[in-house]
């Protein structure tokens, strides 16, 4: 898939398949949007507002209001793909995502998820 494709996608048709992917593992919606506004500092009426408007992936995170400073101590692979060695930075900021998401899914606690520098 071309990274215009993907940059392209609607943020509102994303989020449901994170919420899906989550509360079958016995995750809640909550819990997902918390992870979203960790890393994107979206308020939860700024986040509810980007799902509304249906912007697409670039234009969610264009208008992040500050992406989390500690999003570089986010690693490891998602898809195949290592999310630190993404080139893209906006590719990079989805793969974030992504991996936050999985490792919700996975059962990982909540305070290692939204990591803080030791």
């Amino acid at each position: 898939m071309k990274l215009e494709r993907v940059f392209a996608m609607k943020f509102s048709s994303v989020y449901p398949l994170y919420v899906t992917k989550a509360e079958r593992k016995q995750r809640t919606k909550a819990e997902v949007d918390q992870v979203i506004r960790w890393l994107t500092g979206y308020t939860a009426a700024g986040l509810a507002k980007q799902i509304k408007r249906e912007v697409d992936l670039r234009t969610f995170f264009d208008e992040a209001p500050q992406l989390n400073p500690h999003v570089g101590l986010i690693t490891g692979v998602v898809c195949g793909v290592r999310v630190e060695n993404v080139e893209d930075p906006l590719m990079q900021k989805i793969r974030y995502l992504d991996k936050l998401v999985d490792e919700l899914a996975k059962g990982r606690p909540m305070e290692k998820i939204l990591r803080t520098p030791t």
